[in-house]
């Protein structure tokens, strides 16, 4: 069994990577293939049947020696079907019977989960959790994802919504959110968060600031740029990324004070930013945490970038090896 591989499958909205590992978790090959989402997404699953078949064939290997496919996706995820739905950036509106066409279509076996769930997979396997039994993912992109292990499992809660950190209320009444409510972390820690931030506070900003005088000029603002601008000490870049800390901070507490994670990890586009980012969100969660949670649970940064969602995609079809 130790010699046996796994297949994993990030599947995005742009593109599907893939990646060839060791039952330990080692990348052996790695690459990716344009999402066609065309024809309401009906070529991305034949797609990927294809680029797996065509990689066996490349690398001279056989379907005997995988233990299987895992996949991250988009959408609402029926695990026991292995369905999707509602997955609207590939194009996926109608229910997707995946897991069947992908068995049918390779042979092997198949399993897929919510894409930040198989992120905060990978990154407890590999990365920052350190195959902790207990931790807590947070991924900040253009909207804000979690995956919440708890005793060494994914909680998935009653219909698969356990784990949509993004949509914890951290502003009664605050900005209107893409699910109806008001107020969710996504709309203040995401990319397009950080931006709407910007966009409010430069309004009601009188002083001197570079990024006051870009927003005003009409010149367009992405999440990076308002991090940029506060490491080089602009006063109002500086009020943003402190209202952002502030809310992600908050949301960290809150969290641990229910879960009491190992670990808080923190991925995503807006991580990049660092430790810049890291320190003033552990100086927020610190204000807010329980006082046996503020001494026992960690906020780190992820630490396998892109590689996530392939390695923690990965630890799905592992586990067949032990079914």
């Amino acid at each position: 069994m130790a010699s046996k591989k796994l297949f994993g499958v990030d599947l995005g909205g742009t593109t599907i990577k893939f990646a060839i590992l060791t039952e330990n978790g080692e990348i052996q090959q790695k690459w990716s293939i344009r999402t066609n989402i065309l024809d309401e997404g009906s070529h991305i699953v034949p797609d990927i049947i294809e680029s797996i078949n065509h990689h066996l064939d490349l690398y001279k290997m056989d379907k005997d020696q995988f233990i299987g496919i895992g996949m991250g996706t988009p959408g609402t995820i029926d695990r026991d079907k292995g369905t999707v739905v509602g997955a609207y950036n590939l194009n996926w509106k109608t229910t997707q019977n995946v897991k069947e066409a992908i068995e049918a279509g390779t042979g092997m076996k198949f399993a897929l989960d919510n894409d930040a769930n198989v992120a905060g997979l990978g990154e407890r396997w590999k990365g920052a959790g350190n195959e902790g039994d207990d931790v807590a993912f947070i991924t900040l992109g253009t909207g804000v994802g979690g995956g919440i292990i708890a005793n060494g499992k994914l909680v998935h809660g009653l219909v698969g919504a356990g784990g949509e950190v993004g949509h914890m209320i951290v502003q009664p009444d605050g900005y209107l959110c893409t699910c109806g409510n008001r107020g969710c972390l996504e709309q203040y820690a995401s990319a397009t968060g950080v931006v709407h931030i910007a966009q409010d506070k430069a309004e009601e900003y009188e002083g001197s600031s570079r990024l006051k005088a870009m927003i005003d000029n009409g010149d367009e603002i992405t999440s990076k740029i308002v991090f940029d601008l506060a490491k080089e000490n602009d006063y109002l870049a500086n009020k943003v990324v402190d209202a952002v800390c502030h809310y992600l901070g908050l949301a960290c507490a809150n969290l641990s004070n229910v879960l009491n994670p190992e670990y808080v990890v923190i991925g995503g586009g807006v991580s990049a930013a660092g430790d810049f980012l890291l320190k003033r969100v552990k100086a927020n969660f610190e204000k807010y945490a329980f006082p046996t949670v503020r001494t026992s649970t960690q906020l780190k940064l992820a630490e396998l970038g892109n590689d996530a969602g392939v390695i923690g995609a990965a630890s799905l079809a592992r586990q067949f090896a032990n079914e």
